[in-house]
């Protein structure tokens, strides 16, 4: 089986290339014009994958790579502060815990593997930000700071305190309590 076009393309403007390794600071900031290039891009592509069209991919490393960013990271570029942002969590978790399962994330490069591992990162649940913890601690570069690992650290702490990202409530029409709030004040309480 061979890699489908589209995945190669999502994987290519992603890393770089389908076989990247180098980290990109456009992935984890703010910036219209980045979130637009990925819906102007990608959304129909989002959108086939989240009806079913592309599970597929599931059957390649690399492919399943490719629908866990749809799912997973594009969502939260393409809607910022919208609760659509996390409509494809559980679909992007499931892709992510096969592909753990079956060694996927051990056939792609590092930076790569750390994109299997955010939907564990990205759930609410403590015992999946446990799971995120003991596989970005895998990493060559886990003791570094700055690292996957110190980022999952940081993810499995608002979850063990709150239960929940406090950051999400007011696009999930959640409210906040006191020590949430609180919290949100502090630099770096969001993701």
């Amino acid at each position: 089986m061979t890699l489908d076009p589209r995945a190669e393309a999502i994987l290519t403007f992603w890393f770089g290339s389908p076989n990247g390794n180098t980290k990109r600071d456009a992935w984890f900031k703010k910036d219209p014009a980045f979130d637009a290039t990925i819906e102007k891009k990608f959304s129909e592509d989002y959108v086939r994958a989240h009806f079913g069209a592309y599970d597929a991919w599931q059957k390649l490393p690399l492919g399943s790579l490719a629908l866990v960013l749809l799912l997973d990271q594009f969502p939260r570029n393409m809607f910022r502060d919208d609760p659509r942002a996390f409509a494809t969590d559980r679909k992007a978790l499931d892709v992510a815990q096969h592909a753990v399962a079956q060694r996927f994330d051990q056939e792609v490069t590092p930076v790569q593997r750390t994109f299997f591992y955010l939907p564990f990162e990205h759930s609410e649940d403590l015992m999946l930000q446990e799971r995120a913890k003991e596989l970005n601690r895998a990493l060559p570069d886990w003791e570094q700071p700055g690292s996957s690992y110190s980022y999952a650290v940081q993810h499995w702490d608002i979850i063990r305190r709150f239960g929940r990202f406090p950051h999400r409530n007011a696009a999930l029409g959640r409210p906040s309590t006191a020590s949430e709030e609180e919290f949100l004040k502090h630099p770096g309480s969001g993701f």
